[in-house]
């Protein structure tokens, strides 16, 4: 299962992400949950890099699944939609495959 952590401030704005863990929904390479979940985090983390000058940390661990990512500084508008947009994909592959293999948790910070 991946188990996914989103950081919120106490007004409920995202402040990180944290993702551990492979869905077991197919073969390692072929398993479409962990396929999706990495393509929006990485998404996310670069677009926030490219498109907007927001401070964060950032890591991937491909082995382990595991993916960190926090913003360090002020979030701009831009940054708060990336963010937003990733919870919005992650939460509908947990809608869509079930808690099985991805369970998001809020977290405040």
């Amino acid at each position: 299962m991946i188990q996914v952590t989103v950081f919120q401030d106490s007004k409920k704005q995202i402040r990180g992400i944290s993702c551990k863990g492979h869905a077991g929904y197919a073969r390692y390479g072929q398993d479409i949950i962990c396929s999706a979940v990495s393509a929006l985090t990485l998404t996310m983390a670069n677009s926030v890099e490219t498109f907007t000058d927001d401070p964060f940390d950032g890591s991937v661990e491909e082995e382990t699944g595991n993916f960190m990512f926090r913003f360090t500084g002020s979030i701009s508008p831009e940054s708060r939609l990336l963010a937003d947009s990733l919870v919005l994909g992650l939460t509908s592959i947990q809608e869509s495959y079930g808690k099985k293999y991805i369970h998001i948790r809020y977290k405040e910070v």
